[in-house]
Order: C-alpha cells, then structure tokens, then sequence
C-alpha cells in the first residue's frame, strides 16, 4: 500500500501559477512533467498513471516518477477509489474528499468540511483522526441502493 505523502499543498488556479510555484521551489519542468500538468489541468476527473502515459503516449515508468516528484512537490496527489490503481488528481482548489459508489464505480468529491461531523463522531466514538483525502468513503449511492443487480 502507498501512503500520501504529507505535504504543504500549492493552492495554483492555472498551469502557469502552478509552473511558478514549481518553479520557486528549485523543480526543473522537463517536457514529460509540462505535458503531465497539461494533461491533468485539462480534465475534469482523477487519471491513473496508466491512462496518462496512454492519453500521452509517454513510458509508465518515467509517468509515474514525474507523478511522484509532482504530488511530493504539492502540485497533485493520489487517491484510491475502490479497488483500482492509484488516480491522480490536481489539488488547484485545495483538498477534496471522495465518496465511492462499488456498485456503479462512481465517485463524488465531497468538500472536507461537509464530512466534519463524520470526523467528529469517529473522533469521539474510537478516537481516531480521520480523512477520506487517500482513501475514498466506500458506499452505494441512491441509484444504486435501490438496484439488486449493483453489487
């Protein structure tokens, strides 16, 4: 299992704010990572790094080192939704949390703060800290719950 790494996420609107930050931080942009921060500023969804190195007809091994260096530069970071690989997803607008449908395969991203009272009751319940950042919430949504067939 991988782990998240833990660091300071750059807030960046655009590729170009986030070239500069990179930037500031002494990262060199080879053309696979330009290519790779284009990729994910223009879609909408988490990318597992196979698809990337796909879309880009790039090597995976050299995808999944730049992939790495980005979401331990802040830029990006990954998430487990279900029992896939890894997908990576941008954090321009801050954390997201994530909900998992099994039975559709779909994903929701939830703003943290709505899943606080969540937090809060794990908190009290077991004492454990909580966060749905890596590691999706897993359960079946409305469409779902009220079909047999979507286990």
């Amino acid at each position: 299992m991988t782990d998240a790494p833990q660091v300071t996420t750059l807030a960046c609107e655009s590729i170009d704010d986030a070239i500069d930050a990179l930037r500031v931080r002494g990262l060199r942009l080879s053309s696979i990572r330009m290519r790779l921060l284009e990729e994910l500023f223009a879609v909408t969804r988490p990318l597992s790094a196979e698809d990337l190195a796909a879309r880009l007809d790039l090597v995976l091994t050299s995808v999944y080192r730049n992939l790495e260096t980005l979401e331990r530069h802040g830029v990006l970071r990954h998430v487990h939704l279900g029992h896939g690989p890894g997908l990576y997803v941008l954090l321009v607008r801050g954390e997201l949390e994530y909900i998992y449908c099994p039975g559709c395969r779909t994903a929701r991203t939830v703003r943290p703060d709505l899943l606080d009272p969540v937090r809060t009751h794990i908190r009290r319940r077991f004492g454990y800290e909580v966060s749905f950042t890596h590691f999706a919430l897993i359960g079946r949504c409305p469409s779902c719950v009220g079909d047999p067939a979507a286990e």
